[in-house]
This record gives structure tokens, sequence and C-alpha cells, in this order.
């Protein structure tokens, strides 16, 4: 049911958060209306306000959308699953239009609530994946006791933010590779042994 009491039609809302998406694409998050919205949705302007009362809202329901939920990978080598868990973060921006991430943070201060929408729906589930191989890494011994787990989670996300913000770098596997490497020597408790897991063998490490 919508704020007036009747009957939502779920092709309508799919439509438009389809229409929301591909605007959002073309456009960009400040130059996005609803009037254009609904015009691509094939509806009107207060369809749209019965279902969600503000751009932000709209554009935050797109993209969450957008974000399907991903498994946490559990494979036993601590590395896989740390580039399969950084890779979510990967897929999460490619997912999203460039430079709207940041513009709807900015404008989700207001109404009260948005920003909780915000980081439930677009920041918190990538998070949530990698924050659970690492918790699991460390619970099994591979990572340091005295790793701060939240620390370790903003530095594989900060990687991945990084460059999507900047575009000075790639963000294909290699390169996930090779900072999850990186972190891994300085949170490992053994690295040797966890890089030995990953290929079979115990590598001569630098």
């Amino acid at each position: 049911m919508d704020r007036t009491g009747r009957p939502r039609d779920p092709t309508i809302g799919d439509a438009v958060l389809e229409a929301t998406a591909d605007v959002l694409t073309q456009v960009g998050y400040a130059r996005l209306t609803i009037e254009a919205v609904a015009r691509r949705a094939g509806t009107t302007k207060p369809s749209i306000y019965r279902r969600w009362r503000t751009k932000q809202e709209l554009v935050l329901a797109a993209l969450a959308r957008r974000l399907a939920p991903a498994a946490v990978p559990d494979s036993g080598c601590v590395v896989c699953d740390l580039v399969d868990g950084v890779e979510v973060f990967v897929t999460a921006f490619r997912r999203t239009p460039p430079g709207a991430v940041g513009a709807l943070l900015a404008d989700c201060g207001e109404p009260p609530g948005l920003r909780a929408v915000f980081m439930r729906g677009l920041f918190s589930p990538p998070r949530r994946v990698v924050g659970e191989v690492v918790a699991r890494a460390k619970a099994r011994g591979d990572l340091r006791a005295d790793l701060d787990a939240e620390v370790a989670v903003d530095l594989l996300g900060s990687f991945v933010h990084y460059r999507a913000l900047f575009g000075h770098a790639d963000t294909d596997r290699a390169a996930v590779e090779d900072v999850v490497t990186t972190l891994l020597r300085g949170m490992a408790a053994d690295f040797a042994e966890l890089s030995g897991r990953r290929f079979g063998h115990k590598h001569d490490l630098k």
C-alpha cells in the first residue's frame, strides 16, 4: 500500500528504479530529476513520490537494488578469500555511476535518518563480507591476535575507494591480489605458511 492507502503496482516500482539507475548513469546525481525519471519509466511524478518521498530516497533504493547480496568466501585460503572479498568492493563501485556515491552521501544529511539508510544499503554490505573473512582468519590464528579487524577492513576498502575516486590505477584482480599480499605481510601470523597454503608450496618471500 502507498501512503494514500492504495495498492502499489510492483511493476511501476521496478520500472522507476531501473529508470533511476539509467538516468543517474547518463546525467549524474546532481542533474537527475524526478521528472526525467518519470518520463523514462512511463509514469508520473506523483506516482514516484507516493513510493519515495525524496530524490535521495529514490536514488538510494535504485543503487541498493544494483548491489546484489554477496556470499562470504570461505575456501580456507586467506589470500584467496580476501581477494574475493575485496572484489565485492570493486563490483559495488563498478555498479555505481562515477561520482554518484560522494554526491549522494553529501546530500543525505537531511531528512534525518537518510545517512543511516545510505550506510546500511551501500556502505555496509561489501564491508560485511570482508569483515567476516578477516574475523574468521583471525579466529583461526592465520592473522595476528592483536590485529584490529576494523582497521584491516578499512585498509582493504580504502584501496578500492581511492582508486575508484581518482582513477589513476587499475582495480583488476591482479591489483587486488597485490594489495592483499602487501597487507597480509603485516597482518599475518605466518605469511609464508599462508602463501604456501595458497600455492601448494612455500615461497621465498622478500
